[in-house]
């Protein structure tokens, strides 16, 4: 069966008996783009971890197409928020490294190749691929992650507050950027992306799980379908949507106030 499956996972830190995530159960489909979306601390960041195999579920599992992730692999790509280049190589090598290791039987011609166009794809010049990551900004930064994780063709993408970090031209820009790169293919990519802001999630995602305070779990899940997925100009003009932001804001509202008390 394609697509992700959670089942009953809970997580705590070793030594540490305070659960940051408890008793989730989540099917996703292969081609949702799915926000987490919920407060900071909440246990976004964790949850992705487990789904990158950074961690281990503490009870429970995670299954990628009917295989349990037990640990990180090249079928899911990662973008942190911290961009996740090694300053020391430029763009271009932090691309190929990932690309070595996903086509081990290609030449260096091949994986230079692969990487020009990943860095075109997401809008950057040829001559970003050998400046190293100082002297890239903090959006060419970013635009540099995505095309790593882009270049290695995975199923699943996994984004942990890329674009939070960002001022908010060059935010929305990549958001579009995201979309279109999602869109581009007839088997869409799987992805998961963390996030805390409302109007984000609302933009980008198919499917929106918001994620309660620790120990977390799913406190509301809504899927949008595609006959209804608004754009920057549709979002605050459609009244469902409106709606609909007013709902998820109320959860979040209420189980902070639910901790508070």
């Amino acid at each position: 069966m394609k697509g992700t499956s959670i089942k009953n996972l809970s997580f705590s830190y070793p030594g540490d008996t305070r659960l940051i995530l408890k008793d989730i159960d989540l099917e996703v489909e292969a081609g949702e783009f799915v926000c987490l979306l919920g407060q900071s601390g909440c246990g976004k960041s964790t949850f992705l971890r487990l789904l990158a195999g950074l961690e281990k579920p503490t009870v429970g599992e995670i299954t990628q197409d009917g295989k349990v992730i037990e640990g990180a692999g090249l079928d899911r790509g990662v973008v942190f928020q911290s961009y996740g280049l090694f300053p020391w190589m430029t763009a271009g090598d932090n691309i190929m490294l990932a690309l070595k290791q996903k086509y081990k039987n290609m030449t260096k011609a091949q994986h230079k190749e692969i990487a020009m166009k990943a860095l075109r794809a997401v809008g950057l010049k040829d001559d970003v691929f050998g400046k190293l990551p100082k002297e890239l900004s903090g959006g060419m930064k970013q635009r540099c992650a995505i095309a790593q994780a882009f270049s290695i063709n995975p199923p699943v993408l996994l984004m942990d507050e890329p674009f939070g970090a960002l001022d908010a031209v060059t935010r929305a820009r990549l958001q579009d950027m995201v979309l279109e790169l999602w869109g581009s293919t007839q088997d869409k990519k799987t992805v998961f992306f963390v996030t805390h802001d409302v109007d984000e999630a609302l933009l980008l995602a198919t499917r929106i799980c918001v994620l309660g305070q620790a120990p977390s779990k799913v406190i509301y899940d809504v899927k949008i379908p595609a006959d209804r997925k608004p754009t920057r100009d549709t979002l605050f003009d459609d009244i469902e949507m409106m709606k609909l932001r007013n709902e998820l804001i109320r959860y979040i509202n209420r189980d902070v106030a639910s901790h508070i008390e």
